[in-house]
């Protein structure tokens, strides 16, 4: 198992909590406009990979990238891409507040990845926190059962999978490279979007909008990335769902949107559980 430089691990957490308080806004962002999923999908995927890119070229990083772009960082590319794809559209069909609570699982949904993977064992407290985590997205998903929300809630697991996923493979492979996969995952889905889609009539009042979600993915992604290298999957995870409680707090202030009474309940599940997972353990006297 790789191990961790304590100042690595401090500039982790900082990186990953400003991903998180960065993404908390995405559903706001989401919502705020009149533009399909698809067309969100294109225009703040064409934004995104345009700052990234200048990101890597005032930085002259893009050969540096480009020479250590192995399959990890190809892996990443179709996670972070599969991802996106079903964020955007389970924030159309359902609430900010059960796409955020439902991604609050990822961290355990990362431990059972890293100990199929790397051998990192979640304790039994993990374990316990997992179950009662599962049974809280139960909870939320079981709102929305009957309509179209529940395509939605189906779409934020998928996505909180392949997070999951993402965080997983840097802490196996922590020298892959984190802005150009980011960069990429918006590409792949650029004639995706064009075939299923028709972003080219966005209304141009959307454009400011969309391009401001660009940047701000960009700097979700890569400093998600640059943090989930040096961090376990779990706690890198952990730390991510900083997200839920912003998000719902956001979409209330921003587009008036209050949560449903089977996302709070099942949300206050998930939460309990990921502040108890992380207790630490009792002292022997």
């Amino acid at each position: 198992m790789p191990s961790i430089d304590p100042s690595q691990r401090r500039l982790g957490v900082l990186l990953v909590v400003v991903s998180a308080c960065v993404v908390s806004s995405a559903g706001s962002f989401t919502k705020a406009v009149e533009t399909d999923a698809w067309g969100v999908i294109f225009w703040r995927g064409l934004a995104a990979a345009g700052f990234t890119l200048c990101y890597l070229m005032a930085r002259g990083k893009v050969r540096a990238e480009l020479r250590v772009f192995g399959w990890p960082a190809a892996l990443v590319t179709l996670l972070m891409a599969a991802g996106t794809a079903a964020f955007i559209p389970a924030f159309k069909l359902s609430s900010v507040a059960n796409v955020a609570l439902i991604y609050a699982a990822a961290p355990f949904i990362a431990a059972a990845f890293a100990w199929a993977m790397i051998g990192e064992r979640p304790g039994w407290r993990v374990t316990l926190a997992s179950l009662a985590a599962l049974a809280g997205v139960g909870v939320i998903v079981s709102g929305s059962f009957g309509g179209l929300a529940l395509h939605g809630d189906l779409l934020a697991l998928v996505m909180t999978v392949m997070m999951a996923g993402v965080v997983v493979v840097y802490r196996m492979y922590p020298a892959t490279t984190a802005a150009l996969p980011a960069a990429l995952s918006s590409v792949v889905l650029l004639p995706v979007a064009l075939v299923l889609g028709d972003p080219l009539s966005v209304p141009a009042g959307d454009m400011p909008v969309l391009v401001v979600f660009g940047m701000v993915f960009a700097v979700a992604s890569v400093t998600l990335s640059e943090g989930a290298r040096r961090l376990p999957p779990g706690e890198t995870a952990l730390l991510s769902t900083l997200e839920m409680p912003m998000a719902p707090v956001l979409a209330l202030v921003v587009l008036g949107e209050v949560p449903q009474t089977p996302a709070m309940l099942g949300g206050g599940v998930i939460f309990a559980a990921v502040l108890w997972s992380q207790r630490p353990p009792r002292a022997r006297v």
